[in-house]
């Protein structure tokens, strides 16, 4: 199994207005953009210096009523065999597997409480790994679960995470946060059941770095988006804030220091 089998290696925008998500998060995040040159394709590359970090494109004809949102891609190189581990694991295949013409090939699949995400495959190098806290990449993936001891169950099942620190968040009425690594090293993203009377069905949301969380969050409130809760510190000492955009996709943002 390849080393980078069942980590986050990309991260997109489906959205309803492609430049204003770029003028949005190139102040927000510090991104500078690019048309990916792809022929056929309206695909704006994200750069975080001269890495890329994201892609934003709009919502396809397909997806007409679905709200703009932040898809993450998990990365295998059999992807064909993990879409059907999806299956009989207790989640959905929304897409089979298809190909990005020079890229490589994708899927969209859903957990067993429909928190959707993404798989990708390459014959080349998989996506290199962002490092611990890099500006304008994302430094967190987050889960929040239709129930936890379910979810967990799945993804470990399907791509062999492994538990890191949980912590204890009952006082605040949310039950355990339960952090997880893959392919061994660092943790690289947490879940938890989704608390009852969330706005939000079970979904996953990405946490992009930026530097000073204040600063951060003027820049969010004065380009439209909107500060869904937060500023928190949360255990090792990071500050985070939730928000959405001004088209209304869910996003969040972490630094080191306010």
């Amino acid at each position: 199994m390849h080393t980078d089998y069942g980590k986050f290696c990309w991260y997109e925008l489906m959205t309803t207005d492609v430049p204003a998500a770029e003028r949005f998060y190139a102040s927000v995040v510090g991104w500078s953009t690019r048309d990916s040159g792809m022929p056929g394709m309206n695909y704006t590359l994200a750069y975080a210096g001269e890495t890329q970090a994201a892609g934003i494109a709009e919502l396809p004809p397909e997806a007409k009523g679905m709200p703009p949102a932040w898809m993450g891609y998990v990365f295998t190189d059999r992807i064909e065999e993990t879409v059907k581990e999806i299956a009989a694991n207790g989640g959905k295949v929304m897409r089979a597997p298809d190909d990005i013409p020079g890229v490589g090939r994708f899927a969209v699949v859903a957990d067993p409480h429909g928190a959707v995400f993404s798989l990708f495959t390459t014959e080349g190098e998989s996506p290199a790994q962002p490092g611990m806290m890099e500006p304008g990449r994302v430094g967190w993936n987050e889960l929040m679960a239709g129930d936890l001891d379910t979810a967990w169950d799945f993804y470990a099942k399907t791509f062999g995470w492994t538990k890191d620190a949980a912590v204890d968040m009952s006082e605040a009425g949310m039950g355990t946060y339960q952090t997880f690594a893959a392919g061994g090293g660092n943790a690289i993203g947490g879940m938890m059941t989704n608390p009852p009377g969330s706005p939000m069905p079970p979904c996953w949301g990405y946490y992009f770095v930026v530097e000073g969380l204040d600063a951060a969050q003027k820049r969010v409130t004065d380009g439209g988006g909107s500060v869904m809760m937060g500023p928190m510190e949360v255990p090792g000492g990071a500050w985070i804030i939730n928000c959405t955009d001004p088209q209304g996709a869910y996003f969040s943002l972490v630094a080191a220091t306010r």
